[in-house]
């Protein structure tokens, strides 16, 4: 007998496979800001659930204004991702499907929601982070730096 693991990697950064570390800058109101990023299952066990928490290292009132300030959903593909740019925008060749519905960027152990879940498997993931055009002049000369965690939750024990 030998016991599995729960392992989620993203894809390689830099790459089109994870562009979550890539900054924006200058950005208006009514911009949208998209970033790829492949959520893989490296681990032997299949998973139950996944989860993200957003957090601000660097933070200002573009994430702290729930209503006004930047907003994010999240997307998936069937197939990767076709990249374009920078700036960076993101065509489907396949079918989409959605992850997490528009919400404030901040947020803690935010449930995701279509993700294939069987160890082995990859999500091809597009984050879109929205800066709402009714944000007044107080979000001007801001700047946040926000970071991302996926976590994932083993699925219950069964007869082996």
């Amino acid at each position: 007998m030998s016991s599995g693991t729960v392992t989620i990697a993203l894809g390689a950064t830099g790459a089109s496979t994870n562009r979550l570390n890539v900054d924006a800058t200058a950005i208006a109101p009514g911009d949208t800001i998209q970033r790829s990023v492949d959520l893989i299952d490296q681990g032997t066990i299949n998973l139950a659930s996944v989860t993200l928490t957003t957090a601000a290292s660097s933070s200002s009132v573009l994430d702290t204004d729930a209503t006004n300030g930047l907003q994010m959903v999240i997307d998936k593909c069937s197939q990767a991702w076709t990249e374009s740019g920078p700036p960076y925008t993101y065509t489907c060749g396949g079918s989409t499907s959605s992850v997490l519905a528009s919400r404030a960027l901040i947020g803690s152990s935010i449930a995701l929601s279509n993700l294939t879940l069987t160890a082995g498997s990859t999500d091809h993931l597009r984050a879109t982070v929205t800066f709402p055009s009714a944000a007044g002049n107080t979000l001007q000369n801001q700047s946040s730096t926000v970071n991302y965690t996926f976590s994932g939750v083993q699925r219950n024990g069964t007869d082996q």
